[in-house]
């Protein structure tokens, strides 16, 4: 049974990462932080924490840690020049300080794991390219360069990944696929013509978390339905 820590848990990717790998026999470690959960198996407990805080405290997590996954993020589509200073402030400290605190307050729970790593989330419009993106793109573009150096600066003891997915069906994307012509015209630019699930993208946090990806670290994995590398 390994230890795992699931930052935003309480829906989406998180949630349905965090019930595969209690599926699997796992210990999930899920955090909430404003809708009280429920857990959907026992081998999951839920904590309320707000990485944007100043003073976090994880000290009643195991010793160990086998992997941390940080998952919050933000969806705001919007022209370049209707976006204020402060709106590129708030998503860099939700997706990246938040991550940089969580991360450096486990670090020595990771190090006393075998087979520790640590898994971030970019998005496909980083590295492809898209109009209106120029908010997410920053913050999940400094995601990118910080899987790298930390896949750098911790190995070999701790792998770090970052997996870039395109459009996927969670509460964060509702309103970019809250009609069924916003679906289609979603899933019709996506070479394989479906739209993502949670559970496509949970497969690979799954895999890299595991034994199976021994061998693979600072890598960015793109789980995109060829979006970025096919036409």
């Amino acid at each position: 049974m390994a230890n795992y820590l699931i930052i935003g848990a309480s829906s989406g990717i998180g949630k349905t990462l965090s019930n595969q790998l209690a599926e699997a026999g796992h210990l999930v470690f899920g955090t909430f932080n404003q809708n009280k959960m429920t857990p959907d198996h026992p081998n999951i407990k839920y904590f309320n924490y707000n990485a944007l805080e100043e003073d976090l405290s994880l000290e009643s997590l195991p010793d160990a840690l086998t992997g941390i996954i940080y998952c919050p993020g933000s969806i705001n589509l919007r022209p370049f020049e209707r976006i204020k200073p402060a709106d590129f402030i708030n998503d860099f400290n939700l997706q990246v300080v938040g991550a940089i605190k969580t991360i450096q307050a486990v670090i020595p729970k990771l190090k006393n794991s075998e087979n520790a790593a640590i898994i971030l989330f970019s998005t496909v419009a980083v590295q492809t390219g898209l109009p209106f993106h120029s908010q997410v793109s920053a913050s999940k573009g400094a995601i990118e360069g910080l899987t790298k150096a930390l896949a750098a600066e911790y190995a070999p003891k701790i792998r770090v990944n970052c997996i870039a997915p395109s459009l996927t069906d969670t509460p964060l994307a509702a309103s970019l696929l809250n009609s069924d012509q916003k679906r289609e015209a979603n899933a019709l630019r996506h070479p394989l013509k479906r739209i993502g699930t949670t559970q496509d993208i949970a497969n690979m946090a799954e895999f890299l978390l595991s034994n199976k990806a021994s061998w693979i670290t600072g890598q960015i994995m793109h789980v995109d339905g060829g979006i970025s590398s096919l036409k």
